[in-house]
């Protein structure tokens, strides 16, 4: 991927809005491992799709 910014458009609006989430549980133990990081996935790729929203990375 280049280094280009991709913009995003409406019928009177251009935009580029990302954001950056770490999750980072209590006493950072793994806790998002296995059938849990799985099933988190699928919620979150679930939710994105609804809002229309593209995650770049996981």
């Amino acid at each position: 991927m280049s280094n280009a910014v991709l913009y995003k458009s409406n019928h009177n609006v251009v935009y580029s809005c990302k954001y950056h989430i770490v999750w980072c549980p209590k006493y950072r133990r793994k806790v998002l491992v296995g059938a849990v990081e799985m099933r988190l996935k699928e919620i979150i790729q679930e939710v994105a799709k609804e809002l229309r929203v593209e995650i770049i990375e996981m």
